[in-house]
């Protein structure tokens, strides 16, 4: 196994400090060994012109938004936290992410696209996500325990930003997770990977998802996160208060939470036109 060099080994020490989950500690050092490669030199060598001509390189090579400014920011943790370079963090810019709108599946589409999920474990993982409105680092992570059938919520431990807190228990899915129980009988994790001491790994419940939507003859590209995205939607359709589906969600930001207001098609079918209010003749009198 290679020694882990002193730098190295004080940016991990410098994440766990701050508490940062494992993906991302792995995603930042991912990135600046990526960085460090490209010019072949120690990253502690390299200035800000160097972060720019690697910036221009990612971007010419078609990274994605997200994946350019998770890059950013593992860069920005370097020069500012572990080389206590406190001027050069600012002087990194993020790239402009175009806004989209997430896709959305209808309610018909969920129930084609789970009914096309193979695998107990992986349709009952997904149907979680789709029920509970989790991203996938918390669905996997779930464990037996944070099913509370008394007061019908789950918990979530340390989401994103290291927060916990409660979504409901959906009567439905308490049966349809009872079910799996009895026939899988986990004991720790409530989705065990091929060992049973270990979660199921994310990339399981992407391929699962690939693989249903294919299954399903959906067109819409489907993800782990589509289902949490349709899990806000439909919660607004039917009428939720927005500031709930916040909390549910574990969004910091209520704008975070209200881009779902642009694709929830019923609550904008409800809405009123001001011609409501006019009394006009479309064919005009003679």
């Amino acid at each position: 196994m290679a020694a882990v060099s002193p730098l190295r080994r004080r940016m991990i020490e410098d994440m766990m400090v701050r508490n940062l989950s494992p993906a991302t500690q792995r995603s930042y050092l991912y990135a600046v060994t990526k960085f460090s490669q490209f010019f072949g030199r120690s990253p502690d060598r390299l200035d800000l012109e160097d972060v720019r001509r690697f910036q221009v390189h990612l971007v010419s090579g078609g990274m994605s938004w997200p994946a350019l400014n998770q890059t950013v920011c593992a860069l920005r943790f370097f020069f500012g936290v572990t080389l206590g370079r406190g001027d050069l963090p600012e002087r990194i810019p993020h790239a402009r992410e175009p806004r989209k709108l997430p896709v959305v599946l209808s309610a018909d589409e969920v129930v084609r696209f789970l009914e096309a999920v193979a695998g107990l474990k992986h349709r009952a993982a997904l149907t979680t996500a789709y029920a509970a409105g989790l991203r996938v680092s918390e669905v996997v992570s779930l464990k037996v325990a944070d099913i509370d059938s008394s007061r019908m919520v789950i918990r979530i431990e340390q989401g994103k930003g290291a927060k916990d807190r409660y979504v409901m228990l959906s009567p439905q899915l308490l049966g349809i997770l009872r079910s799996y129980w009895r026939l899988t009988r986990p004991t720790h994790w409530l989705f065990p990977g091929r060992d049973a001491e270990q979660p199921l790994h994310p990339t399981a419940l992407h391929g699962a998802c690939r693989s249903a939507r294919a299954a399903a003859g959906l067109e819409k590209r489907v993800t782990v996160h589509t289902l949490r995205h349709s899990f806000a939607t439909h919660l607004l359709e039917s009428g939720t208060d927005i500031r709930i589906i916040q909390v549910l969600l574990g969004h910091n930001n209520l704008q975070t939470t209200a881009r779902y207001t642009q694709v929830a098609t019923s609550t904008i079918g409800r809405t009123p036109s001001p011609l409501e209010r006019l009394r006009l003749e479309v064919t005009p009198s003679h």
